[in-house]
């Protein structure tokens, strides 16, 4: 006689809900908000945001300044468009850094378990930094203001390199998202972080003309993503052709961040 089986029928699996864009926006603004709560309350963070950039300004200005020429242009309005944008690549280098924390932590384990949009997680730490970049930002104008830079092309066009900078950030916060979310510790994040960011900078026109490099250097120096950045800003603040360059920088910052917001759904 054959035995009855009493086993209970498998449940049917559940189908992943699909949140409205409008609870997507509200569960990235909370992640942000309690991202920028921890930078209130551990004001060090931001107070070394902001340090780096200022000695920048203040060391290239006035102590290596006088030994570097620019040809057609004052120094001091060559440079800080450069520096606006070396204060954004590196500030993007901090979201590896604190996604990388709060993995260590458990705190994106917390954030999988509550009924909420899984892209929030990375979109709230990205719009966290780029609101603090546009504080960096304005700190870089006030203090290139005060060592002698002006704008000469205009207060729209000034506005618009301001806001191609905060792009060129953002969207780097992306690609810096995925590496935080692939190391396993914040030691590491920083030093993938920035390994590869330095001689992108260094080697670029954020600080002199690529005119002056060897030229097997200038040959990378040209097409690298941020001397084309620091070329857009600079063009936007003092005036000159613009056009290739700014569509160099819209198709990197938009290209990067596209492709690895994709990749980062896997690991966020």
């Amino acid at each position: 006689m054959s035995a009855v089986s009493n086993k209970a029928p498998i449940a049917a699996a559940v189908k992943p809900v699909k949140l409205p864009t409008s609870a997507v926006v509200v569960d990235a603004m909370v992640v942000a908000r309690r991202n920028l709560i921890r930078i209130a309350r551990t004001p060090e963070l931001l107070v070394f945001a902001t340090v780096q950039p200022v000695v920048f300004v203040l060391l290239f200005r006035y102590v290596f300044g006088g030994s570097i020429k620019v040809p057609g242009t004052n120094y001091v309005d060559y440079l800080i468009p450069g520096i606006i944008v070396q204060t954004v690549v590196f500030g993007a280098t901090s979201t590896a850094v604190g996604l990388s924390q709060d993995m260590s932590k458990g705190i994106i384990d917390r954030f999988r378990s509550l009924p909420m949009a899984r892209s929030a997680v990375l979109a709230g730490r990205t719009i966290a930094d780029l609101v603090r970049n546009i504080f960096v930002v304005g700190l870089m104008i006030g203090v290139g203001t005060a060592v002698g830079f002006r704008f000469h092309n205009g207060f729209v066009p000034a506005v618009a390199a301001v806001l191609v900078a905060l792009m060129l950030g953002y969207c780097l916060s992306w690609v810096f998202a995925l590496i935080g979310l692939s190391v396993p510790d914040p030691e590491s994040a920083q030093l993938a972080g920035f390994l590869p960011i330095f001689p992108l900078v260094f080697a670029s026109s954020v600080f002199t003309s690529i005119k002056s490099m060897p030229g097997w250097l200038q040959a990378f120096a040209k097409v690298q993503p941020i001397t084309r950045a620091a070329n857009t800003v600079r063009a936007l603040t003092q005036g000159g052709a613009i056009t290739r360059d700014l569509l160099w920088t819209i198709a990197f910052g938009c290209g990067s961040s596209g492709v690895t917001s994709r990749n980062s759904r896997t690991l966020g």
